[in-house]
């Protein structure tokens, strides 16, 4: 069972556990146990932890292999669609139209996107005090109302505003997006892909703001900010300052837990779901899934940065799949 573990982000997209196979026949025999192929691609929130659930579980099944790569929501659900995988990792809401293309979503996790800036921000102190509104986000990422930091508050720096949005099909990028009740093409800005890119940006450009899955902003080992990155928090109530019920970002944990008890809106906060075309029959598949639920594995999400599903979700989660 793994308790905690870091998990080593980089640009590489595609990881490969005992080996990269096409799919064949999975199952499970009594001399073999469970058998087969695992194919997963999609969102990069679910990608960290998609990759230790695989460990585990291979260490109690060694007849299996998987396949998991990272390429954006709108990756994971068009490959799993097409049957080009087992299994797309999303990480936004399944749209009506994917759900008539027989997408069947059950719900493994949540987690949430924020707003960030560059760590060595000339107001960093100042931003980190009186924070952003909804509004001014939406006026920064949608409406491109502000050219230079002082035209939010006159006390901020005459710099320009460098705005990064995601240039891939993302489940980050549309969260963000709902959250002003927009599209992910609404979104204005210079375009990167992948979290790991945008977090990168961030960092390498002090007068910069995006945003990001919270597993690219923490360091699991300190659970706190990584080098060069920060949050800036959202002012919920509208009053120019961050109050001490709006302020949980100093650790992962305290925004998990912020996450798990709505102190954080949804959206930014998500469910991260696994999207399989129709319902699931493959004995491997299921297993894997029941897996993924069980308090073994829902039990060390928060230390991985993740939040759990409570016990009358995972139910409802299960059942979709008997």
């Amino acid at each position: 069972m793994t308790l905690w573990k870091p998990v080593v982000y980089s640009a590489l997209l595609t990881s490969i556990l005992s080996g990269c196979a096409p799919k064949s026949e999975t199952g499970y025999s009594a001399e073999k146990g469970y058998y087969g192929n695992i194919s997963l691609s999609g969102a990069f929130a679910l990608y960290p932890i998609v990759v230790l659930w695989a460990e585990d579980f291979k260490a109690e099944h060694p007849n299996v292999r998987f396949n998991i790569s990272a390429g954006g929501a709108g990756k994971g659900i068009a490959d799993a669609l097409t049957g080009m995988v087992d299994i797309g990792l999303v990480s936004r809401d399944i749209h009506p139209q994917e759900l008539k293309k027989n997408a069947y979503p059950i719900h493994v996790a949540k987690d949430a996107v924020v707003c960030t800036f560059n760590k060595n921000h000339v107001n960093y102190a100042l931003l980190k005090e009186r924070g952003l509104t909804q509004e001014e986000m939406e006026n920064i990422f949608v409406h491109k109302k502000y050219t230079y930091w002082s035209d939010i508050d006159p006390r901020l720096t005459k710099d320009k505003i460098i705005t990064y949005v995601r240039s891939d099909a993302a489940g980050a990028a549309e969260t963000w997006a709902n959250f002003f009740k927009q599209k992910q093409e609404d979104l204005q800005g210079i375009g990167i892909f992948g979290d790991p890119g945008l977090a990168q940006a961030i960092k390498d450009n002090k007068s910069s703001i995006g945003f990001n899955n919270i597993n690219y902003v923490y360091d699991l080992k300190t659970k706190k900010t990584a080098d060069k990155i920060a949050i800036i928090p959202l002012d919920s109530n509208n009053d120019g300052k961050i109050d001490s019920s709006e302020n949980f970002y100093a650790t992962i944990d305290d925004l998990t837990d912020a996450i798990a008890t709505h102190k954080y809106p949804s959206p930014p906060a998500r469910d991260l779901t696994f999207v399989t075309h129709g319902k699931p029959t493959s004995k491997l598949l299921i297993k894997f899934i029941e897996f993924v639920l069980s308090k073994q594995s829902q039990g060390y999400l928060l230390a991985n940065g993740y939040v759990p599903l409570n016990d009358k979700l995972k139910d409802i989660e299960l059942k979709k799949i008997h």
